[in-house]
């Protein structure tokens, strides 16, 4: 069996609730912030404090790769016509701004290390649409679906050198830490895609799998979002390792969220497909934590998984078809035991930050961000 991320104790699902319906996004805070936090503002001075630097990284790439990139980035529209898109939302900006006042200092100090971040991810999300086939990102195509997979490849690549080269160019010794740092999530991110991929092949992933992937592939960069501001600014390992526990707890969080709404999201808030996960045969957190729940519910779910993978016209599924499924993992005990899950990272996640000396308002931040990913809705 592999074994379960680090922090984590992996556990297996409980028997089925009888179909109860759970909501999708999970109610969770460990206690209030002492202070009231504008999590929305939080979030724009993030996106505002990067965005210039992110752009000017962007138009350092060649054309057509300068303009393929804005596109995906929101800023122009498949015309070239400047466009007002939907960016994201920002929350590895965020961290990562917020992180560098950890040591006191300025917000700014982590923009490079924001900045950084955001190229590793979205040289992530253009690799990742085109090898899962989706043609929605944000509510508008895919830059493969516009641009053809070519370019897909070619600016994720251009992206992620980007991503070390702002970091680098700073010069400091620091900076070179932060890389190191950077560097070492990307690779666990690879990781992650390449697990993720590998188990749409296979009719069984367990609970421990599902959750190393995730880590991998989403713990991993947000570890590094909530350290890497701190890093610049000076923090010592000791306490960039327990930001990086914070994010990586809060990644899975994230994550557990994410597969929720890759079920049941509202494709109007998403911006993807109707059951988008399953579209993808997606061996998500509600999908393994069904199929190890036993019971009927869980029996025959294993069964039609196991023939749709030997089917060669599942692209032609009916929406009762994918939403017969989805009934399923929720009867099996999938869909509540993936709140519970995001819960309980997010409960790890907060009591990271007990061992790192901070400014309360900085703590109390840092929580607000940790609440808001876990009743989020897109």
């Amino acid at each position: 069996m592999t074994a379960a991320p680090r922090g984590t104790d992996a556990r297996t699902p409980g028997t089925a609730t009888g179909g109860m319906t759970v909501p999708t996004v999970p109610p969770a805070p460990k206690a209030a912030p002492r202070t009231t936090v504008d999590v929305t503002a939080l979030l724009e001075r993030g996106r505002t404090l990067a965005t210039p630097v992110l752009r000017a990284a962007v138009d350092r790439l060649a054309p057509p790769m300068d303009t393929v990139a804005a596109y995906h980035f929101g800023w122009i529209d498949a015309q070239g016509r400047p466009a007002d898109g939907d960016g994201g939302k920002a929350v590895r900006p965020a961290l990562a701004v917020l992180s560098a006042e950890v040591t006191g200092a300025a917000p700014e100090v982590g923009v490079p290390g924001a900045v950084a971040v955001e190229l590793v991810h979205n040289f992530s999300l253009l690799h990742d649409d085109l090898m899962d086939g989706d043609e929605q990102r944000r509510h508008r195509d895919t830059v493969w679906k516009v641009h053809g997979p070519a370019q897909a490849i070619l600016v994720g690549d251009a992206l992620f050198a980007l991503a070390n080269e702002v970091l680098l160019e700073l010069g400091t010794v620091e900076a070179g830490r932060a890389t190191r740092r950077l560097t070492k999530a990307s690779r666990s991110l690879i990781d992650g895609q390449a697990q993720d991929i590998s188990y749409e092949h296979r009719d069984r992933v367990s609970v421990e799998e599902c959750l190393e992937m995730e880590g991998n592939k989403t713990g991993a960069l947000i570890a590094t979002a909530s350290s890497i501001g701190a890093v610049l600014g000076g923090a010592d390992e000791r306490t960039a390792d327990s930001l990086e526990k914070y994010g990586y707890h809060l990644g899975l969080a994230f994550q557990a969220v994410d597969d929720l709404l890759g079920i049941w999201g509202d494709p109007d808030s998403t911006g993807k497909q109707t059951w988008s996960d399953l579209r993808q045969r997606k061996k998500s957190l509600p999908v393994v934590a069904a199929l190890a729940a036993g019971g009927p519910a869980s029996e025959r779910l294993g069964e039609i998984l196991a023939a749709d993978a030997r089917t060669s016209d599942f692209a032609n599924f009916s929406e009762e078809e994918f939403a017969a499924r989805a009934a399923l993992i929720e009867e099996a005990g999938g869909r509540e035991w993936t709140a519970d899950e995001a819960r309980r990272q997010h409960t790890i996640a907060i009591e990271a930050l007990d061992s790192v000396d901070m400014p309360d308002r900085v703590r109390d931040r840092f929580t607000a961000l940790a609440d808001f990913v876990v009743v989020r809705k897109r």
